[in-house]
């Protein structure tokens, strides 16, 4: 009996999580969340540098495996794309800075990859999410407009074919100003 409490208590876990019940998160509109975390180079990164550009911030839960390899190179493969729609693009995962630097010159990655250790800026976020024991950033994306806002949010997103997703509505919501 215990064991099977247990078990429907992992699964409410899970289905509240899957639907981010059990995490604050900032809505479309409110101001992005702060954060300085260094990237795969040790320089240091904060969110407010970023005002005047679009900024597609992903977060992703491990490096080097292979749904976030597939999601690094489409940003990587589009990176022209991004350029020429003024949208500078950021990822964060709780791996350190030693794997993001392994992971961005394995697979020529030319945008930054932010260092959050701690976990402190995808619990801003509400990504971070915790599984047998690990601790890690949920595979999500938060457009950020010129100004410091949420565009968009993406918490269902294909490896495979999100980096052209952002763009489609980035060109929209460029249209639309």
């Amino acid at each position: 009996m215990k064991k099977i409490k247990s078990n429907i208590l992992v699964i409410l876990y899970l289905f509240l999580n899957s639907l981010n019940v059990l995490a604050d998160q900032p809505m479309v509109g409110d101001t992005a969340p702060k954060f300085e975390l260094n990237d795969q180079n040790g320089q240091i990164h904060e969110i407010e540098n970023y005002k005047g550009s679009w900024v597609a911030l992903y977060f992703y839960p491990k490096d080097d495996t292979p749904g976030c390899t597939t999601e690094a190179c489409e940003f990587r493969d589009n990176i022209f794309a991004f350029e020429k729609a003024g949208c500078k693009i950021l990822g964060i995962s709780m791996d350190d800075e030693k794997s993001h630097k392994a992971f961005a010159e394995k697979h020529g990655l030319p945008f930054p990859l932010l260092a959050d250790t701690e976990g402190k800026t995808s619990e801003a976020y509400g990504v971070k999410s915790t599984y047998l024991g690990f601790s890690m950033s949920k595979r999500e994306t938060f457009l950020i407009d010129p100004y410091g806002n949420i565009a968009v949010h993406y918490d269902k997103v294909d490896p495979e074919t999100h980096s052209k997703q952002i763009l489609s509505d980035l060109v929209k919501l460029q249209s639309d100003d």
